[in-house]
């Protein structure tokens, strides 16, 4: 999400003053952790590119943690002959002994894989070891061992079912259209198929088609209930943007394709793909991972923008992960180039990291997450985000682990400098690479602070008094 640029009303003074505010409203005696009132109205001033206060990203539909328990039961093994070498696999994998299923599974001779019935039992073992590994170290680790049972025995619904899981989880690009077609065919019943494809479609633009896989998902969702909420809301998301966009132009470059209201402007689109290419070199540098796929981008006249987008009034663009597309409206975009590049970069990185971390984009800290599109985007928002030295009271970054949605307006703006001051020093001590080792971890949905802990060999806690420390301020202990 992009705030409107305040940097004429965010000096030192007014920053102090937020601060202070911030500690007598929210850290005396707790943090972001009560209800918080409803944010005070803001007024959109059309004609600036300024607004009078920082604004929080709208909701998003959360993509669920997809929890499975796809084990096969072996049965009996179908060959007598093979049971000694078979039994021995299993039983490691009852004891949970995944390295060693694994290198038994690996060693098994090719005469045994020559037998149909023993390959698709071996399969299963492929798999089960895949369930393993999964619940044990992440999706990563388990997407072979699944591949290996698909192989193995191409008709097995179950093998299918978690790659395809894996697949989309990892926003792998074999998850193709053919593929998921395969698993529909196998799993008829099952409501994830039509999800993931309903993702691939509408990534596509192939709205209307992507509005029916989801309604044959929610014929479904009775096995599987955890598909529930995020159904309903994206197939909320999905018609509405079926409906805005149906008369919109498109024009693409190499990486990304921009669809707009209106006549022709061939000013604002080649504008706007110019700063996304020139983003996409830039930034793919900095971050060390280009997009798989070229990225939509659309531009929504100043009316329809906000009911396109379900975004609050003061928002001057955003990236909406469930449909894989930055958004933004058009208005100042062909006279204001400075505004338009800081907002369209800004997305962009957000739609990087929505990439890189895959469907479980959500495990990434909104302080982090934010803190990143200010950093690689070069945001201007750096000049004021580093807060005063002084004895000053920090948020604790553990209360802008979550959504902002909810946070007023004032206090949302204290919330970014946090999280663009806690990036930039996390960057500065420890380089990129170490902040793309903890993305990694975060990718496996381990939290962040056992990220830290395996990736910079410093606690979460330790991190945070280091960084206040180093701006002369302090990270209040939370109240019990």
């Amino acid at each position: 999400m992009y705030r409107r640029n305040i940097k004429h009303i965010l000096g030192p003074l007014a920053v102090l003053i937020a601060i202070f505010i911030f500690y007598q409203s929210w850290l005396k005696p707790q943090y972001f952790h009560e209800t918080p009132a409803p944010p005070p109205q803001v007024i959109s001033d059309e004609k600036s590119s300024a607004s009078t206060g920082p604004v929080a990203p709208p909701p998003q539909p959360v993509v669920p943690e997809i929890k499975r328990s796809r084990t096969i039961d072996p049965v009996s093994i179908p060959v007598p002959r093979h049971s000694e070498l078979l039994g021995a696999i299993h039983e490691e994998l009852e004891k949970h002994n995944i390295a060693l299923a694994e290198a038994k599974l690996q060693e098994l001779p090719a005469s045994i894989l020559s037998e149909s019935a023993t390959k698709r039992h071996v399969a299963i073992l492929w798999n089960n070891l895949g369930i393993l590994q999964e619940n044990n170290g992440g999706t990563e680790i388990s997407v072979k061992a699944f591949k290996k049972a698909v192989a193995l025995d191409p008709q097995n619904p179950v093998a299918h079912l978690n790659l395809a899981h894996a697949y989309w989880g990892l926003r792998d690009p074999a998850l193709t259209e053919e593929f998921l077609r395969k698993v529909l065919t196998l799993s008829p019943d099952e409501p994830f198929p039509h999800v993931a494809l309903a993702d691939l479609l509408q990534e596509k633009d192939h709205l209307s088609e992507a509005g029916k896989h989801l309604a044959q998902a929610k014929e479904r969702l009775k096995k599987d209930p955890g598909l529930q909420s995020y159904v309903k809301a994206v197939t909320a998301k999905v018609h509405r943007t079926e409906k805005v966009e149906e008369k919109f132009s498109t024009h693409n470059s190499v990486h990304f394709t921009v669809k707009y209201d209106g006549s022709e402007d061939p000013e604002t689109w080649t504008a706007v793909l110019d700063i996304l290419e020139e983003a996409y070199r830039e930034i793919g540098q900095k971050f060390n991972f280009f997009p798989s796929k070229p990225i939509m981008v659309v531009l929504h006249t100043k009316n329809q923008f906000q009911g396109a987008t379900g975004s609050p009034i003061w928002a001057d663009g955003l990236f909406d992960p469930v449909l894989g597309r930055i958004q933004i409206p058009t208005q100042g975009a062909a006279t204001d180039r400075a505004w338009l590049t800081r907002v369209l970069r800004h997305e962009f990185v957000h739609a990087l990291i929505h990439e890189e971390l895959g469907a479980t984009g959500g495990a990434i800290p909104t302080w982090l997450n934010e803190g990143l599109a200010m950093q690689l985007a070069s945001d201007s928002w750096q000049d004021v985000g580093n807060i005063p030295a002084g004895d000053n009271s920090l948020v604790p970054l553990a209360a802008l682990e979550g959504s902002w949605e909810n946070l007023p307006a004032e206090k949302v703006g204290v919330a970014y400098m946090e999280a663009n001051a806690a990036t930039h020093y996390l960057i500065e001590r420890f380089g990129m690479h170490k902040v793309q080792e903890v993305l990694v971890h975060l990718k496996a949905r381990q939290t962040i602070a056992a990220a830290m802990q395996d990736r910079l060999l410093l606690s979460y806690e330790n991190f945070q008094h280091q960084w206040a420390e180093s701006l002369g301020a302090t990270v209040p202990s939370p109240k019990s």
